[in-house]
């Protein structure tokens, strides 16, 4: 078994990552021999990234009324929750934001829109100059503003965005299950259309949400086609009022697994560990970098509450790490 995990390793290395028949091989490998494969998913990780783990931080600039059924969701209008509900925040508050994740030593920082698209004139030149302002402050801006066209996407690297962020959320086979109000398509279309602008790509999703682990590959398979740069994994904090509320939490090895499995797959690709990591993986949570992240989502989430980016600092260094500081 153990030779097997390392001619997968080898292979996955050699091929920038695995393809599905092998995936599923060592799905099954894993079950049995857990820590081999996160062994494995270390040395993968290294051998690409060396012993830098990046961090980012985000703001939630526009809050609730969304008019996506996304079932996880706490901003969704079809939910009655107690998210909070807010318009766009001003420029200089964004950037401020900016500013204190740089000091915190966050490398990049994002700004995180509710709903399905930006369709306002003022809410994108405020954005606009919000970007612009952080670039200048020597952090990486990043923007998730819901769908977005080859037009928009080229305005927004002219005004130095970095990088977009867009999440397909789940496998496309199993995205029906989870949100009927817009179609898998339109989600693959806006990472391509920030792809073709130049934009730097960042696209994964949340696991947890009672999906498979064959889906979860699935996943995984399809932000490889795509050739997105960065892939966060979320994992399911239930949040009262959503159709998710009563999801049973996933075991913390079992989400270890996924990551290794990401890693196998995406084995050049930048792997960031994000929302739900500390209340699923718990005193387990360092092992989300051994199993392969080289990237962490740090201090507080869109509607609910990280930890303290010294904590993520402090738990990179102990592991032997190195933190890529803003």
């Amino acid at each position: 078994m153990k030779s097997t995990i390392q001619s997968l390793k080898r292979k996955a290395i050699a091929a920038r990552g695995l393809q599905e028949r092998d995936a599923l091989d060592l799905y099954e490998h894993g079950k049995k021999n857990l820590f081999g494969v996160l062994s494995a998913a270390s040395e993968i990780r290294e051998y690409y990234k060396g012993k830098t783990i990046k961090l980012c931080a985000i703001i939630n600039a526009k809050s609730g009324r969304c008019a996506e059924d996304c079932a996880f969701c706490a901003q969704s209008g079809h939910h009655r929750t107690d998210a909070p509900v807010y318009q766009l925040v001003s420029a200089d508050e964004m950037v401020a934001s900016a500013r204190k994740a740089k000091d915190d030593g966050a490398h990049m920082f994002g700004i995180v829109t509710s709903g399905t698209e930006i369709g306002s004139t003022s809410e994108w030149s405020e954005i606009g100059r919000a970007v612009s302002e952080i670039k200048k402050s020597g952090i990486e801006p990043c923007a998730s503003l819901g769908m977005l066209n080859k037009r928009q996407a080229y305005e927004l690297k002219k005004v130095g965005l970095y990088r977009y962020h867009h999440n397909l959320e789940t496998s496309r086979s199993f995205f029906r299950s989870i949100c009927s109000t817009h179609d898998y398509e339109e989600d693959i279309q806006t990472v391509r259309a920030a792809k073709e602008a130049g934009l730097s790509t960042c696209s994964g999703g949340i696991i947890g949400l009672g999906e498979q682990m064959e889906h979860r590959i699935e996943l995984a398979l399809t932000l490889k086609e795509l050739n997105v740069d960065s892939i966060p994994l979320n994992i399911l904090n239930p949040i009262p009022g959503t159709p998710l509320a009563d999801m049973a939490p996933l075991p913390p090895l079992e989400i270890l697994l996924t990551i290794a499995l990401f890693r196998f797959i995406l084995a050049d690709k930048e792997i960031k560990l994000c929302g739900g990591k500390e209340r699923n993986l718990r005193q387990l949570l360092p092992l989300g970098l051994v199993a392969g992240c080289n990237s962490l989502m740090t201090g507080n989430y869109l509607t609910t509450t990280g930890r303290d980016t010294q904590l993520d600092l402090e738990m990179i260094r102990d592991l032997g790490l190195v933190a890529t500081l803003g």
